[in-house]
């Protein structure tokens, strides 16, 4: 481990070199990718030069206690070994968890796709409520949220939402939210006082570029039809809605948020890329089982990830069995607590996963 660090710290200095050469601003391809280099290599090197001075901190403890005489001194120099010590192992494990493989797509923006399952018109109301909390929980992290399909069912439910998140790390935020959620309570319409159970199914897909997937236009077929609104400024006139299906594939994404044809076209072709390249992710993860199964959820859309049940003001993650009792304060975007402890047990696994090979 600490010749890869040291490795990484001379890559550094070398990054920063050539950043420092004038002439790099000619080409900023190449200064973008240095760049970002810099950005990702920074944290861990800082991490080792932080490690490195602990442990001269330990050195230099263990040296007065030889050499000091005096009793308080020597009190202090204990005091300070042992902290010093303490910290030391949190740095070690700090840097193993910087130094695992970064996933290539967690900077990258996310399409979200929230589809009702099981349950109606429930479920399509709680469908609704989880497009709210990532709305929430993204608008609190400084992210943009864009609308690009949505398919209500007429009384505030949503049958199907599509959306976009664009921001710094969004992808490697909401990875783990892919698959089913449940929701458990009593409707509004149900006079017996019965707790219903209702599912929404989360797909949570990395915004694909196009020199991630490549599209033949020629496999594409766009139909186009007048947008559905609810009155007044919301109807189209005009037939700019658009119906893209991929015939490859039989995949159909339909797109009516804008008023224009053409964005509409834009926002369709962005959701299939996504769509494609989840395909491609998924191929990859499957031929890679026992990884997945270390890790935390296969990411599987027919995987039941959590609960919100009402009656007991609690959320359920049944991945890591963590159980919160603030379901209001979460539905409205407070997802921090729960992401995080995602996080660090996916990062559990896999250290744990790398000192087995």
């Amino acid at each position: 481990m600490f010749d890869k660090l040291d490795d990484l710290v001379e890559r550094l200095n070398k990054v920063i070199e050539e950043l420092n050469d004038p002439s790099i601003v000619n080409d900023q391809q190449r200064f973008k990718s240095l760049m970002k280099e810099q950005n990702d290599l920074t944290p861990i090197v800082e991490k080792y030069k932080e490690y490195k001075d602990t442990k001269q901190t330990i050195e230099d403890s263990l040296e007065m206690l030889e050499e000091e005489s005096d009793e308080e001194m020597r009190e202090l120099a204990k005091e300070e070994l042992s902290e010093a010590k303490n910290h030391l192992t949190e740095l070690e494990d700090q840097l193993k968890i910087l130094l695992l493989p970064k996933d290539p797509n967690d900077d990258k923006n996310v399409i979200v796709e929230i589809r009702a399952g099981a349950g109606g018109d429930e479920a399509a109301l709680f469908a609704a409520e989880l497009f709210r909390m990532y709305k929430s929980f993204a608008e609190s992290n400084r992210w943009k949220v864009e609308l690009m399909s949505v398919n209500e069912n007429g009384i505030g439910g949503f049958k199907e939402v599509v959306f976009m998140i664009s921001g710094k790390g969004a992808y490697s935020r909401l990875k783990y939210e892919s698959g089913v959620h449940r929701v458990q309570r009593i409707p509004a319409t149900e006079s017996g006082g019965r707790i219903h159970t209702s599912t929404a199914t989360v797909a949570i897909m990395p915004e694909a570029e196009e020199v991630d997937v490549e599209i033949d236009m020629n496999d594409c077929r766009f139909d186009v039809f007048r947008a559905s609104g609810n009155g007044g400024q919301c109807v189209n006139t005009t037939d700019s809605a658009v119906r893209l299906t991929h015939i490859p594939t039989g995949i159909v994404v339909s797109c009516q948020d804008e008023k224009s044809q053409l964005k509409n076209k834009d926002k369709a072709l962005k959701v299939l890329r996504s769509r494609l390249y989840e395909m491609e992710l998924a191929k990859a993860h499957d031929a890679e089982a026992e990884a997945r199964k270390s890790q935390i959820g296969t990411g599987d859309r027919s995987e039941k990830i959590r609960t919100y049940n009402f009656p007991q003001g609690r959320v359920t993650d049944h991945r890591i069995k963590l159980t919160l009792h603030r379901l209001e304060n979460i539905l409205n975007g407070d997802l921090t607590e729960i992401i995080d402890s995602l996080t660090a047990a996916d990062q559990a696994a896999k250290l744990a996963k790398m000192q087995d090979v």
